[in-house]
């Protein structure tokens, strides 16, 4: 049975997450541009972000409550789905960070797929996504500048 703590925690974290809803632009590591929208959907179960980079094709992530927990699946362009789960992080509530679970549809344990998440509020029209990339071992992370369109 979910502790209420834990579930609150959770809760929290997806109202967060749904106060992104709207359109949002960006750049990553590179330079490169990407348009991301933010949708509330299900029923307010769930919220869906929609990825599109300019330099490959679009992604979708999936936020949403699992029992106790805060979760997120990647449909990734590479093909797999990643799932990962929030981590308590106490320090600070303009902050989330997602871990790794499992993923799905992994042609080869050394393939490169999403691993992590790091989400910064700076405030209510800025957010940072730091992603973490792991293929054959190798991590390395790419961070993604987003501001609200208005």
């Amino acid at each position: 049975m979910p502790s209420a703590r834990a579930q609150s925690e959770a809760t929290r974290g997806l109202e967060k997450l749904k106060s992104l809803a709207g359109i949002w632009h960006g750049t990553g590591p590179d330079g490169s541009t990407l348009a991301v929208s933010y949708e509330i959907a299900s029923g307010g179960t769930a919220l869906m972000e929609t990825r599109v980079p300019s330099n490959e094709p679009e992604m979708i992530t999936l936020f949403h409550l699992d029992g106790d927990a805060l979760a997120l699946t990647h449909y990734c362009s590479a093909g797999n789905q990643p799932r990962m789960q929030a981590e308590p992080t106490p320090h600070s509530a303009d902050e989330m960070n997602f871990a790794f679970v499992d993923v799905s549809n992994l042609t080869t344990p050394s393939a490169g797929h999403m691993r992590a998440l790091r989400m910064v509020f700076q405030d209510d029209d800025h957010l940072t996504q730091v992603w973490t990339w792991r293929e054959g071992g190798q991590d390395v992370e790419a961070t993604f500048h987003l501001e609200r369109d208005k």
